[in-house]
């Protein structure tokens, strides 16, 4: 019986008690009075029925105390099922995951503000497991083996048609895989999907779950795009039981759900997009890929900043996050891996948005090197590297008088942070005072960098613009910049300048621990070891 049951029925047998009693108090009270207003019992001498009426008022007076008792008795334990059977709330993190008895602007674990959302929780029963349902996010348990008893023959991967795709998963898709792929609205990730499904669907069974478009929306993407329709299996729905029993009856080996925000469990009475909501649906269908030996590829949205909604534990169980962005002119998008339990991390991914979908760049180098005719200031290549691979993109900084007591220091692409280090490391080390402009950096083609490489970069592009002395086209420039001016060197140095001798540079500025013994065939390497002698180079 529901708990609304089961108080409703107690109230009624506590107010059928109520009005019995109620009734024998009034007729006891009646028939006291009308054994002392009569004129033969209320004579002197007939003591024993006056002792029979007050007795019967004794009666009366105990029945109308045990109906007040019972009343609030019955009263108090109303208010306490109530209580009970009232849904309790909680104020989860969107960030990490904390929680909280009560609202508060900001989270004390990871620091964020106005991410407390408040999220109702089921009762014990209803949220309750079944002991072989907790097998975690690695699907069935296993009993304690020695580690040489374990099978660990290399899986074969499931190439996906798609060189950028594949190399940003680490080589192609795993069976049993879970992988989380999110991005701005109108980026691309359901096309990407869709291009990545078609394909693989002639060569395994493959299903395509859609939460947020109609079938009819995702059949006139594919005809446009001009993709096989005959062998992939399309299905609208948002359950996860009925996604379950779906897996059941086809067996695919590919599951694509798009997306995750969408989807809800019944045995949940939160909305969809709830913190437990995704938590349990995004484990739920993880723990079943895992146990069916199947890839399930989830869609995820992003925040306001870019990051992925959603709990933090989505990034934990699942075995491989990838992030598709898009540049400012729309034109091309970044595939970067964030997490990758079989391959390398940071691995950037190139393609190009055209009316026949997304197409790979094979060359990512060559689009982000398109500069102008015309040599002006400001302006130099670095080779900064990007997973498993170095890519050659150009730098911008442009250095100009100030009106504002404060000047600007503006950073596209890069770190805001580390722009302001640098400047004060060109001023002291330097001799370049600067501290009276304003300062603009730019990637150019909407990449984002975070290694350090780019440091003597940066900082010699901004020295060109503030002398206005424009940098050889031909000269290609890596290293990090410590605090003491010194010029550090970076991982995969040769690699760096191999790439760059390929796109036809002939000269470069790399720091001396990364000198080549043999420099590439026609290219001059100036070593430098400190930001004086870097400066000091006469082009």
């Amino acid at each position: 019986m529901e708990p609304g049951q089961a108080i409703a029925t107690g109230r009624r047998l506590v107010e059928i008690q109520a009005l019995d009693l109620l009734q024998q108090y009034r007729l006891g009270q009646a028939h006291s009075r009308r054994q002392l207003s009569g004129k033969n019992q209320l004579r002197v001498g007939n003591e024993g029925a006056r002792s029979h009426a007050h007795f019967c008022l004794k009666i009366a007076a105990a029945q109308h105390t045990q109906l007040a008792s019972l009343v609030v008795a019955s009263r108090l334990s109303f208010h306490r099922e109530m209580l009970m059977a009232k849904a309790k709330t909680a104020f989860v993190c969107s960030d990490c995951g904390s929680d909280y008895h009560k609202w508060q602007g900001q989270c004390s674990d990871c620091g964020a503000w106005n991410t407390l959302s408040e999220i109702r929780l089921g009762s014990a029963k209803s949220t309750s497991r079944a002991p072989a349902g907790r097998s975690g996010f690695a699907g069935e348990l296993a009993p304690a083996r020695v580690l040489s008893e374990i099978d660990v023959s290399e899986v074969r991967r499931i190439p996906t048609g798609m060189a950028e795709f594949d190399r940003v998963l680490g080589g192609g898709l795993v069976p049993g895989s879970a992988i989380l792929l999110g991005g701005n609205p109108g980026a691309g990730k359901s096309t990407l999907l869709l291009q990545a499904c078609c394909g693989l669907a002639s060569r395994m069974p493959a299903l395509y779950v859609t939460g947020e478009e109609s079938p009819q929306q995702i059949a006139m993407r594919a005809q446009r795009l001009s993709l096989p329709l005959d062998e992939l299996k399309l299905m609208a729905e948002t359950n996860v039981e009925a996604i379950l029993a779906a897996l059941d009856k086809h067996q695919p080996r590919l599951l694509v759900v798009d997306s995750i925000q969408v989807v809800y469990s019944e045995e949940l009475s939160s909305a969809p997009g709830s913190v437990s909501q995704v938590r349990e649906c995004a484990a739920t269908l993880t723990r079943a890929a895992k146990q069916r030996g199947i890839v399930l590829l989830l869609v995820g949205h992003v925040t306001k900043d870019g990051s992925l909604a959603g709990p933090k534990v989505l990034e934990h169980m699942i075995d491989c996050s990838v992030l598709l962005e898009s540049s400012d002119d729309q034109r091309f998008r970044t595939l970067r891996g964030q997490k990758n339990r079989f391959g390398a991390v940071n691995e950037l991914g190139i393609f190009a948005m055209t009316e026949q979908g997304l197409r790979e760049v094979r060359n990512p180098s060559a689009i982000f090197l398109e500069r102008g005719e015309k040599q002006s200031s400001g302006s130099v290549v670095m080779v900064v590297w990007e997973g498993t691979r170095p890519l050659l993109v150009e730098i911008q900084a442009l250095v100009d008088d100030s009106p504002l007591g404060n000047p600007r220091r503006l950073a596209v692409g890069l770190e805001q942070n580390r722009l302001a280090m640098l400047l004060a490391i060109l001023h002291r080390h330097g001799g370049l005072q600067v501290g009276d402009q304003d300062v603009f950096a730019n990637v150019v083609g909407g990449v984002r960098v975070l290694e350090t490489s780019v440091d003597l970069a940066l900082l010699l592009a901004i020295v060109s613009s503030f002398r206005d002395r424009p940098l050889p086209r031909d000269l290609v420039v890596f290293g990090e910049v410590g605090l003491a001016g010194e010029i550090r060197p970076v991982p995969s140095g040769q690699e760096r300048l191999s790439e760059a001798a390929k796109h036809g540079f002939a000269r470069a500025i790399v720091p001396r621990g990364n000198a080549p013994k043999t420099a590439p065939r026609g290219m001059e390497v100036h070593a430098v070891a400190t930001l004086g002698e870097a400066l000091a180079l006469d082009f």
